[in-house]
């Protein structure tokens, strides 16, 4: 899933592309990618695009008093077109989903695609950002310059959850998913199983300075990355996240994972664990 660095190098990227521009027709290819009907995605046509930006995970295109906002979720990606065929696309079995074109000569825009068979790719035309539920219930944003560790410690007091699903929450931190939050505890050196409410001063501030060093790196990472080399980024830049297996970059020992129904996470036991491995219930019965 794209997370706040990968969008915030989309932001930046669509920035330069359609600031200034026009957009001459949306298409909404697969049936449920829209999620609002008033107003109507022809309200965009013929708008200039004035700005673009992020909110969590969610990308916001501006134009005039109207916005497209699109959350690209777990296999979702956006794909900028240089030329594209003056016939509409047509509803299928493939992985488009909406396709934004501007005004022009050739023809320029961008897709939006989703692979498999889990189809949450989500688009709002709004008045109003807010308007999107899931914008609504953003908690801060990490990098914004407001995030204080005051404000970390103030989360994270009374919270009974483990850290690695308190930062995967957007309604406490906005654009940590799967990949950063097991970056984030691996540079602070943190089990993902710890809970957050046991956090000491001291180490929640550790936790801190992992949470904005991590993103800030990939952030920066990805400045001036074309679109479609975004997702080949970030897996270069990982540490721990998807490298099962391999040794950890820090201290050589072997990167482990526990699995859950519909995701994984991978930690190191030496720097994160005391040296022991964590629970994994395909493994249950070895660990016994």
């Amino acid at each position: 899933m794209p997370e706040l660095p990968e969008v915030e190098a989309l932001s930046a990227y669509l920035t330069e592309h359609l600031v200034g521009r026009e957009i001459a027709r949306i298409h909404p290819v697969a049936i449920n990618v829209l999620k609002t009907y008033a107003p109507p995605l022809d309200a965009l046509h013929g708008r200039t695009v004035e700005a673009v930006g992020r909110r969590g995970k969610f990308l916001v295109v501006t134009a005039g008093d109207l916005h497209l906002v699109f959350h690209l979720a777990r296999a979702g990606w956006l794909r900028w077109q240089a030329g594209l065929p003056a016939e509409p696309p047509r509803p299928g079995k493939g992985p488009l989903a909406l396709r934004v074109r501007l005004a022009g000569d050739p023809a320029e825009g961008f897709d939006l695609t989703e692979a498999g068979t889990q189809k949450r790719l989500a688009v709002y035309c709004v008045a109003d950002p807010a308007e999107v539920p899931g914008i609504a219930r953003l908690g801060p944003d990490p990098l914004d310059p407001g995030f204080t560790v005051q404000r970390l410690h103030e989360l994270l007091a009374g919270e009974r959850r483990q850290l690695k699903g308190v930062l995967r929450d957007q309604s406490v931190l906005a654009g940590i998913g799967n990949a950063y939050s097991d970056e984030i505890l691996h540079a602070a050196r943190m089990s993902p199983f710890k809970l957050a409410a046991k956090l000491t001063g001291p180490e929640t501030d550790t936790l801190y300075a992992a949470i904005g060093d991590t993103l800030r790196e990939a952030v920066e990472r990805s400045r001036g990355v074309a679109a479609g080399e975004l997702k080949a980024e970030k897996k270069t830049g990982l540490r721990v996240h998807g490298r099962t297996g391999q040794p950890c970059p820090v201290c050589g020992d072997t990167i482990r994972e526990v699995s859950f129904a519909d995701s994984s996470l991978q930690y190191c036991p030496t720097c994160q664990t005391g040296g022991k491995p964590l629970a994994d219930r395909r493994l249950s019965r070895l660990l016994k």
